[in-house]
């Protein structure tokens, strides 16, 4: 098969743009689940819309939930953009056949709410869906009382019979290698009979502010939760049963895709402003703010939102990405064109991701002409001179930006794929090159 070729523009002058991200994923998809299990209609307001997202919202909708699209021609601000209504089944409905793709988010959120049916639901997904680690969601719905086939193989594809109930309660798991596995049972939690309580048996728990998001719109939802972070017992969770409201949510922009933008100010020694960032929010990418600095920019808050502005220099990192290991490809990528050597640990469950994110990113850099090793739970960098050269994404959207980031200071950059970019920002090559050549118009 012949590679599509995407060639990564090269920064001739210092970037100063300033940049819309598109909606939260994780807020998003999180949002439609709790409105599906609401007891009336809700809203969804500037919905991120990409491939994760669509499949969550056909998802529901093959199991019965109603989904309407508006658009306000308003655009811009908070005010304006999409939104979605959400119209929750009185009953969902099986038989059905549901498409994760190889969304975590939708492969591992809705088997718990399929167990709410009144028939059979079949998912099937990606072939890298296959290979994604899926026990901690298909053990703990069987000893919840959930009846799954899945052939023996501990994931997909897999049916969910489905009998419009389940009683719910406590269920031991290993969920060291996925948050999403607590965040799964405790979002359809509470429309169980006796609620559940989520208790972790294996290691730490990576990206644990993705459950403090799960957590806190649980409670915006109404439901009562009780968490390690509020003084609980250490690596447990509790849903109590009742009903969840539907409420109007704004989806925040997604920060994680941020890391791109602000790596193009490090990289360049120039400025980005991304528009509406939260001064309060439970989403991982917020920690970029931090990372950065550390590797030798400034930001500051503003009236339009977050600026970030390089130094003309890019310093090496020592940094545990434990609870934002999303964020690690491009921080890798800018850690490439340091000045000094890069210690990126505690992401050994990023080997499970859309791909493995450690064993790529060291490769594809490696093949540039770089020197970069695995370590047992993460990556060693040593900043070497770069080579033009095909950049692989292996369908994975982090890794596709990352490249991109470092063909702004090398040459010759070629991404394979950079189409996978849409799984969450489906307009990044254009967006990419309105960074760097900013359109006549205010802004990108």
């Amino acid at each position: 098969m012949t590679e599509t070729l995407w060639p990564a523009p090269v920064a001739t002058a210092a970037v100063d743009a300033t940049v819309t991200i598109p909606g939260s994923k994780s807020v998003t998809n999180r949002a439609l689940v709790l409105a599906a299990l609401a007891s009336e209609p809700g809203w969804v307001r500037r919905p991120l819309r990409s491939r994760d997202s669509q499949l969550m919202a056909d998802g529901l909708r093959a199991l019965g939930v109603g989904i309407e699209e508006q658009v306000n021609n308003t655009s811009g601000g908070s005010g304006g953009g999409e939104a979605w209504r959400v119209i929750p089944a009185g009953q969902l409905r099986g038989p059905a056949q549901v498409d994760v793709g190889n969304a975590g988010t939708v492969m591992r959120f809705l088997p718990p709410l399929a167990v709410l049916a009144d028939g059979p639901v079949h998912f099937d997904g990606d072939p890298r869906s296959y290979e994604r680690p899926q026990h901690g969601v298909i053990d703990s719905l069987r000893a919840l009382g959930a009846r799954i086939d899945d052939g023996g193989r501990g994931g997909f594809p897999l049916t969910v019979h489905g009998t419009g109930a389940l009683d719910g309660g406590t269920v031991e798991l290993d969920a060291s290698s996925s948050s999403q596995f607590v965040s799964a049972l405790l979002l359809s939690g509470a429309r169980y009979n006796q609620g559940v309580e989520i208790r972790n048996i294996g290691g730490p728990v990576p990206s644990l502010p993705h459950i403090r998001m799960t957590v806190d719109m649980l409670r915006l939802a109404g439901v009562q939760v009780d968490a390690p972070e509020d003084g609980g017992e250490k690596d447990v969770w509790r849903v109590t049963p009742g009903a969840l409201i539907g409420r109007d949510v704004v989806v925040e922009p997604d920060l994680s895709n941020a890391a791109p933008f602000f790596a193009a100010a490090l990289v360049t020694g120039g400025r980005v402003t991304v528009r509406d960032w939260p001064r309060h929010t439970t989403q991982p990418g917020d920690q970029l703010r931090e990372i950065y600095t550390r590797m030798g920019g400034s930001h500051r808050f503003t009236d339009e939102g977050l600026e970030f502005t390089g130094s003309g220099r890019i310093h090496g990192i020592e940094a545990d990405l434990h609870d934002v290991g999303e964020l690690t490809p491009v921080i890798a990528a800018v850690a490439a064109l340091a000045d000094s050597e890069s210690h990126l640990y505690g992401i050994a469950h990023l080997r499970l991701h859309e791909t493995d994110r450690l064993a790529a990113l060291a490769k594809e850099i490696n093949d540039l002409g770089g020197d970069v090793s695995e370590t047992e739970d993460g990556l060693r960098i040593r900043p070497r001179a770069l080579k033009g050269g095909v950049f692989h994404t292996y369908e994975d959207h982090r890794i596709a930006t990352a490249a991109a980031v470092i063909g702004l200071a090398v040459p010759g950059v070629q991404v394979e794929n950079i189409a996978t970019t849409a799984k969450t920002l489906p307009d990044f090559p254009q967006m990419w090159t309105d960074l760097l050549d900013p359109p006549a118009a205010a802004g990108v």
